[in-house]
């Protein structure tokens, strides 16, 4: 596991990091994005810094350290990034059945204009960007995130929360992916209405993540 990629395409195949209470570090993916990843007793920093200056700042064995405020505000000032967000991943194979997956995207339809706020920060973040939308003026999008992995996000309308559709739109996206594919969501942990719809459509926690951005 020499780089990023190799760690994520490792999970996607079920092969995690060692739990050993061990920090892995190796380069960023891209100039675009900084991570630190924590995984089951095991905490792995995408940035660069070298595993000299990690061990200064952590304590042996101690795997709480790398993702409190301190230690992030140190990688913050080493990498000259701010921590964009703090989220659960959640992971889910895309859907391979056919008729399974033409139901699950039944009633989308893709569109290009990118204008709205959520789809805006996307396009920063992520490449390939694709949106999609229901009829009920939701939308899912997916893309390539952090080391080319395939991103994807849902909204919903307000009006239309509480009625099932963030859950279709989950599901749509394990569809819209290649068939030998999985896809990755990010979601703040504290938004348990969120947490549950992506459980829902079939995602499973396999870690968290603090994105390093300019």
């Amino acid at each position: 596991m020499n780089t990023l990629a190799d760690i994520l395409r490792g999970v996607e195949r079920g092969a995690f990091p060692p739990p050993d209470l061990g920090i892995t570090v190796v380069p960023p993916p891209s100039d675009r994005a900084s991570c630190l990843l924590a995984f089951t007793a095991h905490i792995v920093i995408a940035a660069d810094v070298d595993a000299a200056w990690v061990a200064e700042r952590l304590p042996p064995g101690d795997l709480c350290a790398p993702t409190n405020p301190p230690f992030l505000s140190a990688l913050e000032g080493a990498t000259g990034r701010h921590v964009a967000s703090l989220d659960a991943m959640l992971l889910a194979p895309a859907i391979t059945d056919p008729a399974e997956r033409a139901a699950a995207t039944a009633g989308l339809s893709e569109v290009t204009d990118h204008q709205h706020s959520r789809v805006e920060n996307a396009l920063h973040t992520r490449d390939d960007v694709r949106v999609y939308l229901d009829e009920y003026g939701g939308f899912v999008l997916t893309g390539r995130g952090l080391a080319d992995r395939i991103e994807c996000a849902i909204e919903v309308p307000e009006d239309a929360r509480g009625k099932g559709h963030g859950r279709r739109l989950a599901r749509a996206a394990r569809a819209l992916i290649p068939a030998n594919a999985q896809v990755w969501a990010q979601v703040t942990p504290g938004n348990a209405a969120s947490m549950r719809t992506f459980f829902a459509a079939g995602y499973r926690p396999v870690g968290s993540e603090a994105l390093l951005v300019k």
